[in-house]
């Protein structure tokens, strides 16, 4: 049986940008299944790996990220979702987790062919990851309820490409959890 991960893209996010107060409000309704995905993982001893922004910082460290963020409007979310024991934290410098990351050798080495991408922006991060990771031939889901955008028109057009042009499924996470148990 291959191994899947589950990946959280930019959810320590500071939303100081145009659209950054739409963004912060769709992101919260995903944060519960996100972390409900989470625990499923790591009940299951499954990797869990943040990838983030660096915010254009090319010297900060994870604990400086998160610091960053704690800061911010996206305090709340962060204090939430934040990184626990035996996850990796991976620190991107533009919008794929794949480009310019450690993450397809991290990927390789935990023996992952199946990935479940979370986070946001599914219109932008979520996209170009999910096209690095179907490039690399992984196995790619994406939950509806674990993607945000700045609408929800942007959100329903990302999932229409993924879904589409990369023929990934777009279900939710109790489908994902409830398949993997059964």
């Amino acid at each position: 049986m291959s191994k899947t991960a589950l990946l959280i893209i930019d959810m320590f996010n500071d939303f100081d940008f145009v659209g950054g107060d739409d963004l912060l409000r769709n992101t919260e309704p995903i944060v519960d299944p996100i972390l409900k995905l989470k625990r499923h993982f790591k009940d299951a001893d499954l990797p869990v790996i943040y990838c983030n922004d660096n915010f254009g910082q090319w010297k900060d460290s994870t604990e400086d990220i998160v610091r960053h963020v704690e800061a911010s409007k996206g305090r709340d979310i962060a204090k939430r979702i934040e990184p626990e024991d035996k996850e990796y934290f991976i620190i991107k410098p533009r919008h794929s987790a794949f480009y310019g990351t450690q993450l397809d050798i991290l990927l390789r080495q935990l023996d992952v062919e199946k990935i479940v991408m979370t986070g946001v922006a599914s219109d932008i991060c979520i996209l170009f990851s999910a096209n690095d990771g179907y490039m690399r031939e992984y196995e790619l889901h994406v939950p509806r309820d674990c993607v945000a955008a700045e609408t929800d028109k942007r959100n329903d057009s990302a999932l229409t490409v993924i879904h589409e042009a990369l023929g990934i499924p777009i279900d939710d996470a109790k489908t994902y959890i409830h398949d993997q148990k059964s």
